[in-house]
């Protein structure tokens, strides 16, 4: 387990100031620019688990950077350069306070609603007479609240998040198409991969001169879901569980071991056995998700490995004109 990403703890050129995420840290250079550095830590109910994933940063950050570059014709992104296997460099934009969710099929959050008799979910209608996993007629965007770290997102609204002047109507507007748009991408790349997109989650932000772009990660296992295309219906109609690629291993290993984030449970106790087998899967994740073979990085020194790449990089940029 050594030598995996947990806290960083960098003084880059112009370091303003650093946010830790649940899974990400993020480096403000001259309120102009961020340094994201995609940490090994793995994050489940809201809840970073005790140990690290080997790989599982630059697995996330790979794909991020490859589904920016495969959806920037449709929609604008923060993105400047991907420096480190581990690290992107992009603008600095104030983010909209809302997650854009899209969901395509009935699973996850949203089949545990439905199975609790729930026929709405973010003030939008499901079908009746829906078993897990059956697709929507068409995709629900089902937005969640933002929430600060150590907490939890909470569903709300179109209407609650227009009313509460969380998001403009005309921007609110912007991130619908921007998220009907990306995810019809992601289901055609998805395809080509031999896998159903089920949904996703989109986060945008503003530029300085207020041009709205995509921020954060897309398409990655820790924001969607995926099943494999191949034997899909016939799961389906037999009522067997779907094969899938997603974090949601993570969440089900959890579950039956008596974890869902909720007061007052115990985090079950990772062997090093069981993080080989999550890394071996996200490695799995990455290959089928980009159609390529995943090459691990060098983390022999990885801290010294990310701090030479973002400084070079750095260095070849005026920072004030990027």
């Amino acid at each position: 387990m050594g030598n995996t990403i947990n806290n960083t703890a960098f003084n880059f050129p112009n370091q303003k100031s650093v946010y830790k995420g649940k899974v990400r840290e993020v480096y403000n250079l001259n309120d102009e620019i961020l340094v994201m550095i995609a940490t090994d830590r793995l994050s489940a109910f809201d809840v970073i688990m005790p140990k690290q994933i080997p790989f599982k940063g630059q697995i996330l950050n790979q794909i991020a950077a490859k589904m920016m570059e495969a959806t920037k014709d449709i929609v604008p992104n923060w993105i400047i350069g991907v420096p480190d296997p581990n690290v992107t460099v992009g603008h600095l934009c104030t983010p909209f306070k809302v997650e854009m969710v899209i969901r395509g099929y009935l699973s996850g959050h949203a089949a545990r609603e439905y199975k609790l008799g729930k026929r709405t979910i973010c003030g939008v209608s499901m079908p009746e007479n829906m078993k897990e996993n059956d697709k929507f007629p068409k995709p629900l965007i089902t937005p969640t609240t933002k929430a600060d770290n150590g907490e939890h997102d909470e569903d709300i609204s179109k209407e609650n998040i227009l009313s509460n002047g969380i998001v403009s109507k005309e921007d609110y507007e912007v991130l619908e198409k921007y998220t009907k748009a990306l995810f019809q991408r992601g289901t055609e790349i998805a395809a080509n991969r031999g896998l159903i997109l089920v949904d996703t989650k989109y986060e945008f932000g503003k530029t300085k001169d207020g041009k709205i772009v995509l921020i954060d990660e897309i398409h990655t296992p820790d924001s969607s879901r995926y099943f494999y295309a191949e034997g899909y219906e016939e799961r389906q109609r037999k009522g067997e569980v779907q094969k899938q690629l997603s974090k949601e291993f993570v969440r089900q290993w959890l579950i039956q071991n008596g974890f869902q984030g909720k007061e007052g449970q115990q985090i079950p106790e990772m062997s090093d056995e069981k993080i080989n087998e999550i890394s071996d899967r996200y490695i799995e994740l990455y290959e089928n998700i980009v159609g390529e073979t995943f090459v691990k990085s060098d983390v022999s020194d990885v801290m010294t490995r990310i701090e030479k790449n973002v400084v070079t990089f750095l260095n070849n940029y005026n920072i004030t004109e990027i």
